[in-house]
């Protein structure tokens, strides 16, 4: 598909009922039926091993390498297979070095999955930890700018980053922050878990040190599969384990790859779903998103919700916001009327994909409107 063709609906190759709209793929996406057809194939292959031989199941495990690294701009021989998030950045946090005394930078309430591997690094090596608070005006870039350059800071040695805050959206822009964490010499680490599949991701802008995604969101794989890109300069590092795949003569990033990685069913699942979106485009996936949270947004102006303006949101998460703190139960509320959205850090998080239809749209605002316009226990606002 050209990058400049619009993106039609693709709930025909979903299993999402009409009556359900599922605006939750930031949570995890359901399985297009090509992926589903791909694990019931590796089961069989499984089931009988006679009629499968596994020296072939390598092939995919490269050609699940290879589907990853085109989403993100990278090099095959750059991109490790992990079993999670949490393991791509205990291998990240265990190659990389910072100076003592220096600064580790996040955002304020990050995914754990990106906080442990690194708070643990930080103790280690005596860095000060600072997490920049969430900007009144919701600009992040702004925040992470001023962080960075911040007079009388210790110096920058590692920043810990995503394209876009989890709770809700909010843009932290890389192509703006990277170079300024690049030019005060530090490393850069970035969960992209928010991001591949759904918006373009590119390793050659950035330059991460390390960056990692899992499938089984925005990349419409299972569960329990990622990858994990490494610089060049990062690939000659140590592992968390070691198995016969990953000696120290592994090419690349494969040096990282986990054990038991020949896994007929995930390896089947994940390039579908990888090539999938490949074939439709990330930018024709990202353009159609924004025009599904824009809708989303204009269609909640007249509620009592606040939303991030257009330029400091992703395309593809919208972050609702109530000022008086949103009912009690309200994310369960709206599930049993077939709206299925995540309530994050007092934001309701609606995260549509490619599934999601008009009707979908005018279902969320509709529910809404019947929660927020009656006389509920609310919690206090923030």
């Amino acid at each position: 598909m050209s990058t400049t063709e619009a993106l039609a609906c693709q709930r025909h190759l979903f299993e999402v009922p009409p009556e359900i709209s599922y605006l939750d793929a930031a949570a995890w996406s359901p399985l297009p039926r090509a992926v589903r057809a791909a694990g019931e194939a590796g089961i069989l292959t499984k089931s009988r091993p006679w009629e499968h031989p596994r020296e072939a199941i390598p092939a995919w495990a490269e050609r699940a390498r290879a589907a990853a690294a085109g989403l993100i701009g990278a090099a095959i021989d750059d991109v490790a297979i992990v079993g999670s998030i949490s393991h791509a950045m205990a291998v990240a946090a265990r190659n990389i070095e910072p100076a003592p005394g220096g600064r580790l930078l996040r955002v304020a309430d990050e995914f754990p999955s990106l906080r442990f591997a690194f708070d643990h690094l930080a103790a280690i090596r005596g860095l000060v930890v600072e997490e920049v608070a969430r900007p009144r005006d919701g600009d992040w870039t702004a925040a992470m700018l001023d962080a960075i350059k911040r007079p009388g800071a210790p110096p920058l040695a590692l920043a810990t980053l995503t394209p876009l805050h989890w709770t809700d959206g909010g843009l932290i822009d890389l192509d703006r922050v990277a170079p300024a964490i690049h030019r005060a010499g530090a490393a850069l680490v970035i969960d992209a878990t928010q991001a591949v599949g759904a918006v373009p991701v590119d390793v050659a802008r950035w330059r991460p040190d390390f960056l990692a995604f899992p499938t089984y969101k925005w990349a419409l794989g299972p569960y329990g599969l990622g990858f994990l890109y490494a610089a060049p300069r990062r690939q000659d590092g140590t592992a968390l384990d070691d198995h016969v795949g990953n000696r120290p003569t592994a090419v690349g990033a494969r040096r990282y790859d986990r054990g038991e990685l020949n896994d007929p069913v995930a390896l089947f699942m994940a390039v579908t779903g990888l090539e999938l979106i490949a074939g439709w485009g990330v930018p024709a996936v990202a353009n159609r998103l924004r025009g599904l949270t824009d809708r989303l947004a204009e269609a909640a102006a007249p509620l009592p919700l606040s939303v991030a303006p257009r330029h400091l949101r992703a395309p593809h998460i919208l972050g609702l916001r109530s000022p008086g703190g949103f009912p009690v139960g309200i994310a369960d509320r709206l599930r049993r009327d077939g709206v299925f959205v995540s309530e994050r850090s007092q934001a309701l998080r609606v995260s549509p994909h490619v599934w999601a239809d008009e009707d979908d749209l005018t279902r969320c605002i509709a529910a809404l409107q019947r929660e927020l316009g009656g006389e509920t226990e609310h919690r206090p606002g923030t």
